[in-house]
């Protein structure tokens, strides 16, 4: 079975698949990388955000998250299971969540904050590191920007 791709807001993500989302983030950013932090932080029910995730078989193998913010989009809380890790799944859910972004918003930079080793990966994507490196959850950051087309 293929591996399928959805976005889709809060409201319309069955429980079961919604319950797997969250277990993955909490497993790879607080049990993983040793992050205590709020993980579910009120943001997923945003007006406007929208989850992505990779599903195979009913397991979820990898997700983000799409958010609006003050005349620009943010995609963050990119995660992809150990199990699933050099297959691209999270490189295929980014190149999606790009393309669901400038979709949404075509005039509107698409901005998230990347742990700082993985700025190079993100670079794939379109992304150039915009601002001074910070410290989130004792782990290294950079603030990352792509204009789109109509944004540049």
């Amino acid at each position: 079975m293929p591996v399928e791709y959805v976005f889709a807001p809060v409201a319309d993500i069955p429980p079961r698949v919604l319950y797997r989302i969250l277990w993955l983030r909490v497993s790879v950013f607080v049990v993983e990388q040793s992050a205590a932090y709020p993980e579910i932080d009120g943001r997923d029910i945003e007006e406007g955000a929208l989850l992505g995730w990779a599903e195979e078989t009913g397991d979820v193998l990898g997700t983000l998250r799409v958010l609006r913010e003050d005349g620009a989009m943010r995609i963050g809380r990119v995660a992809t299971s150990a199990a699933a890790r050099g297959r691209g799944i999270g490189a295929d859910l980014m190149t999606r969540a790009v393309a669901v972004c400038v979709a949404e918003q075509p005039s509107a930079p698409i901005l998230l904050d990347a742990q700082a080793h993985l700025a190079d990966w993100y670079a794939r994507f379109g992304f150039a590191v915009c601002g001074e490196p910070f410290e989130e959850d004792g782990i290294p950051h950079v603030p990352m920007r792509r204009e789109t087309e109509a944004s540049a």
